[in-house]
């Protein structure tokens, strides 16, 4: 290709500051270094953690920079020594990585390689701590490594997943973070056996990936908990068969559960990072053989309280990062179960915009509009 080796002029939308609307930029790409590769990304679509980086309420961010991190794209050019990918090659960038050599990588219970795992502070690529993007020759900075809102992005190898070039990339391009995330804390954490009953505390995407997880794992009961019941009629798509605001009693809602289950759920996974439903997830389970996996991501300054005893009855608390998926080594296995129709992508994708609209993909996101919204880069 004409571009191999050679700085790439593309368009991109630039964070400037915090909380103000991102600029449509032309930016120069540089060409991938070594373990690097450059992709041009085809879709991309809004999570969370963007804008929760680009609000910058309650963590330092730095700018300007390229946010994004759930994306499906091609290989454009790959930098000395990468071996695992191809220009062409159909690939999903992810925020964390595997490169395969560390303690993490080389254990079959971990994913969290010591090399990539996530860094939102760092704003640079980790070979020779620099940047790849720049306008006028100034810098603008990475995103989790990652920074999918631009037409091309270079990120370390082990942050791509090489999947079914047969795969619609508008629709897996949200397999590479947030329902991955979900659905993997139920099918490889939680365990739900065939016929249990799962709560899932939390139904934006990540909780109804989970639920999708319950439901895949042949679960009778999930039941969603959430304050907002605007929400309840979406969810049984995913299979959630009830719904339990806690607003409406007064009184715990683990208690709640317990007594609509006989004494508590067989699973639960929590998924809003909020201390409060960490402790209900925990002590709704079952005791006995009831497993509770914590997803959300709480404030820095939570702790979490609850009475020994709650352990020594048989509860377990488990933590989950990504969903325990190995980016390269099992992401391309969630891509097949879309393909062999066994997982629903679909349902998720509530809407679709161009990229010169992305400012409507955050107006959504913060309305509280849908669970996920499609870029279009072309």
């Amino acid at each position: 290709m004409a571009t191999v080796g050679k700085v790439i002029k593309c368009k991109a939308a630039v964070a400037w500051e915090a909380g103000k609307p991102l600029v449509i930029e032309e930016v120069e790409v540089a060409p991938p270094q070594k373990m690097e590769v450059r992709i041009k990304i085809l879709y991309t679509s809004l999570c969370h953690t963007d804008v929760y980086f680009w609000e910058a309420k309650s963590q330092d961010s730095v700018f300007p920079r390229i946010l994004g991190h759930e994306a499906a794209g091609v290989v454009e050019s790959v930098g000395e020594g990468v071996t695992e990918v191809a220009p062409g090659d159909h690939v999903l960038p992810v925020f964390t990585g595997e490169c395969g050599d560390c303690a993490h990588c080389k254990s079959a219970e971990s994913n969290m390689c010591s090399l990539l795992r996530i860094n939102t502070e760092r704003a640079v690529m980790i070979g020779d701590q620099k940047s790849r993007f720049s306008i006028n020759g100034k810098p603008v900075y990475h995103f989790l490594g990652t920074s999918t809102f631009s037409e091309y992005t270079v990120l370390h190898v082990g942050c791509l997943a090489k999947i079914n070039p047969q795969a619609p990339l508008d629709k897996v391009c949200v397999l590479s973070c947030g329902i991955s995330t979900g659905l993997g804390a139920t099918l490889n954490v939680a365990k739900p056996f065939k016929g249990s009953s799962v709560a899932v505390f939390g139904l934006g995407a990540v909780g109804l990936g989970a639920a999708e997880g319950a439901r895949l794992a042949g679960a009778s009961r999930v039941i969603g908990v959430d304050l907002n019941p605007a929400r309840f009629e979406e969810a049984k798509k995913f299979g959630v068969t009830e719904f339990v605001n806690p607003k409406d009693y007064n009184k715990p809602v683990q208690e709640v559960i317990a007594e609509m289950t006989d004494g508590g759920v067989d699973r639960s996974v929590e998924c809003t990072g909020n201390i409060n439903a960490m402790i209900s997830a925990f002590e709704c389970v079952h005791d006995g053989w009831g497993v509770a996996v914590l997803v959300g991501v709480p404030h820095k300054e939570a702790v979490f309280k609850t009475h020994p005893v709650n352990f020594l009855n048989e509860r377990t608390l488990k933590g989950t990062f990504f969903g325990n998926y190995k980016p390269r080594s099992d992401l391309p296995s969630v891509v097949e179960m879309y393909m062999n129709k066994e997982l629903e992508v679909d349902k998720f994708i509530t809407h679709t915009v161009p990229f010169a609209e992305i400012n409507k993909a955050f107006e959504l996101m913060l309305k509280g509009e849908g669970l996920r919204c499609v870029i279009r880069m072309e």
